[in-house]
C-alpha cells in the first residue's frame, strides 16, 4: 500500500468517532473526496453519501461502511472530579483498567487513566473478578474545580492509541472497526472514477451509529434505495489461540476478503461477488451467517420493498478493543474485489433467487415463442403485430426486476388480445391471415381477389383492427379512421384518411 494511502487511513482511525460523535470523521472523508464524487450530501443524522454518476442507465449500487467506533460516556463528576462512565456499543470492561483514554470535550482533548485499586489492595477473593464498568472511574489528574469546568456530562471518550504498522504486513490501531471500511469505500470510488465509471450511479454511503443498532444505515438505506447494496465491515479472525472454529468458522489474516453466506444476504450477490474474486484471481474466504448480522446489511436489506444485499469483511483480531490488528494485503484485496463487482453490473443484472440473471431479454424470448406459435399455425411470423413493448432506454433497472416475477401474467393478457385481434381479422377478411408490416401492397391485392372486395376496403379493415388493437373500444367507436399513409397493408397511391382526433391516432 502507499505511503499516501497508509497516511490516509491512519487519520481516519486516529480521528475520534465515537457513536453520536463522527463529525470529525465526516469532515475529513467530504474533504477527501471533493474532487471525486459527483454529489457529496450529509443527512440529519450526520451520514455522509459520496455519488458518482454512471456511465449508463445500469442498476445503482450502493456501498456501506460506517465510521463510528465504540467508546465511553461521562454520565456522573464526582465531587472529588473522578468521572463516571457508561459503554457506547459494546466494550469489555475488563480491558479498561489502567487504560489511557481521551476524554472528548467542546474545548479540546482531555486525557485520562482508567484507575483501579492496585492488586495488593485488592482482597484475594476479588482479584480474579472483573471490576463492572460501573465501578470503574477516569482520573483526568485536574481539580474538581477543572473537571466541572472543562468537562460536561454526555462528553464521549475514546481509547488513546493510535495507529502503528507491525509484524509481516499488519496494522494495529483502535477503531478499525469499520473506519478501515470508510477507507476501503473512498478507494473503491476513486478507482471507479480512474476506469470510467460504472454502469449506473455509485454511491458510498459512510453511515453512523452502527454499534448502537445499524441506524445511520436505516435512514441512508430508505433515502438512497438503490438496486443493489454491499455492506462492508470487519469480521472476528479466528487464527489465534482460544477460538472454536468449529463454532465460529475459519477466519485468517492475510487469506483475503470474508464473503458472507446466510440469509441476510442475497445469494444472487453472494454469487456475483464470488466470481468476480474468481475472476480476478483475489483470494476470498466464506463466512456463514445463519441469522442477522451484525452490520449495516441487517438494515438494508429490509429497507423499502428490499434492496438486494451482500456483504465483505475483512478479518480483524481483537475486535472492540484498543489493539484490533489487520491485514493490510486484505484491505487491497477487499478494494479490488469490491471495484470488480461494480464494474461488471449492467442492466440487465437480476437479482431475484432463484430467478437469476432475468433481464430485457426474456422480452425477446417470449415474444420468440408466439412468434414460432403463430407460424406453425400457418399465420404471419416474425412482425404479424405489435405490443407496446418497454422503452429499453428509460426502463430502469428496479422496474425490470420488480416487474419479472409478474411478466407470465401480463403477457398471458397479450396473447389473449392478440388472438382476439386474429380473430377479428379473419371475420374481416375472411381469410386467416395477419395484418403487420410484412403485409405490403402485393399481399393486400391478393387479399382482396380472395375475398372480392376492393383494396381500398381490405386497407381499411385491417387499419380498424391494429386500430382496435392498439386503443380502446369505446374511442373506435367514436373514430373515423382508415388506412394511414405508410400504414403496412396500405397501397402507397391510396388516399390516407386521418382520425378525427388526431390525438387518438395510435402509435402503429
Amino acid at each position: 500500500m502507499k505511503k499516501k494511502q497508509i497516511k490516509f487511513l491512519k487519520k481516519l482511525v486516529e480521528t475520534p468517532s465515537p457513536t453520536g460523535s463522527e463529525e470529525h470523521v465526516a469532515e475529513i472523508v467530504r474533504e477527501r473526496m471533493a474532487y471525486t464524487a459527483d454529489w457529496i450530501n450529509t443527512d440529519t443524522m450526520g451520514s455522509v453519501h459520496l455519488t458518482l454518476d454512471g456511465r449508463d442507465n445500469g442498476p445503482s449500487l450502493m456501498l456501506s461502511a460506517h465510521m463510528d467506533e465504540v467508546g465511553l460516556m461521562v454520565t456522573y463528576i464526582s465531587d472529588e472530579g473522578f468521572l463516571s462512565v457508561a459503554s457506547i456499543g459494546g466494550v469489555d470492561a475488563a480491558i479498561l483498567p489502567g487504560m489511557r483514554v481521551d476524554v472528548h470535550t467542546s474545548s479540546g482533548k482531555v486525557r485520562g487513566v482508567v484507575g483501579r485499586k492496585p492488586i495488593h489492595l485488592i482482597e484475594a477473593d476479588d482479584r480474579k473478578q472483573v471490576t463492572p464498568l460501573d465501578k470503574l472511574v477516569i482520573d483526568v489528574g485536574l481539580s474538581a474545580k477543572e473537571v466541572k469546568q472543562r468537562i460536561r456530562i454526555g462528553d464521549a471518550i475514546t481509547y488513546g492509541v493510535g495507529f502503528e504498522r507491525y509484524g509481516n504486513g499488519l496494522a494495529v490501531s483502535r477503531g478499525f472497526d469499520d473506519k478501515v471500511g470508510v477507507f476501503i469505500a473512498c478507494r473503491v470510488m476513486e478507482n471507479l472514477l480512474q476506469l470510467g465509471r460504472s454502469s449506473g450511479d455509485f454511491t458510498a454511503a459512510i453511515t453512523v451509529q452502527e454499534e448502537i443498532g445499524t441506524r445511520g444505515a436505516i435512514t441512508s438505506a430508505h433515502s438512497i434505495n438503490p438496486d443493489i447494496a454491499l455492506a462492508f465491515d470487519v469480521t472476528h479472525a479466528t487464527d489465534y489461540p482460544g477460538i472454536d472454529k468449529s463454532k465460529y468458522g475459519d477466519i485468517r489474516l492475510g487469506k483475503g476478503p470474508v464473503i458472507a453466506r446466510g440469509p441476510n444476504i442475497n445469494p444472487c450477490v453472494f454469487e456475483r461477488l464470488v466470481a468476480a474474486a474468481k475472476e480476478k484471481n483475489i483470494p476470498y474466504q466464506i463466512e456463514a451467517e445463519p441469522s442477522v448480522t451484525g452490520t449495516d446489511a441487517r438494515a438494508i436489506q429490509i429497507s423499502q420493498d428490499g434492496i438486494p444485499t451482500g456483504l465483505i469483511s475483512i478479518p480483524l483480531r481483537y475486535m472492540h478493543t484498543p489493539t484490533e490488528v489487520i491485514s493490510l494485503k486484505d484491505v487491497q484485496n477487499a478494494i479490488k474485489l469490491i471495484t470488480t463487482f461494480t464494474m461488471n453490473l449492467d442492466r440487465d443484472s437480476s437479482f431475484i433467487p432463484g430467478i437469476d440473471n432475468i433481464g430485457l431479454d426474456i422480452v425477446d424470448d417470449m415474444f420468440c415463442d408466439m412468434r414460432k406459435n403463430s407460424e406453425t399455425d400457418g399465420e404471419a411470423g416474425e412482425n404479424s403485430y405489435a405490443l407496446d413493448e418497454p422503452d429499453q432506454s428509460s426502463s430502469s433497472f428496479h422496474d425490470v426486476a420488480r416487474s419479472a416475477a409478474e411478466f407470465t401474467e401480463e403477457m398471458k393478457e397479450l396473447i389473449a388480445m392478440a388472438e382476439e385481434t386474429k380473430k377479428l381479422t379473419r371475420e374481416i377478411t375472411g381469410t386467416n391471415v395477419m395484418p403487420g408490416p410484412t403485409m405490403d401492397a402485393a399481399r393486400v391485392a391478393e387479399l382482396s381477389d380472395e375475398s372480392g372486395d376492393s383494396t381500398l376496403n381490405i386497407a381499411r379493415n385491417l387499419d380498424n383492427v391494429a386500430f382496435e388493437y392498439a386503443s380502446d373500444a369505446e374511442v373506435m367507436n367514436e373514430t373515423s379512421a382508415c388506412a394511414p399513409a405508410g400504414f403496412p397493408g396500405a397501397d402507397p397511391s391510396l388516399e390516407a384518411c386521418e382520425p378525427k382526433d388526431e390525438s387518438l391516432r395510435p402509435e402503429l
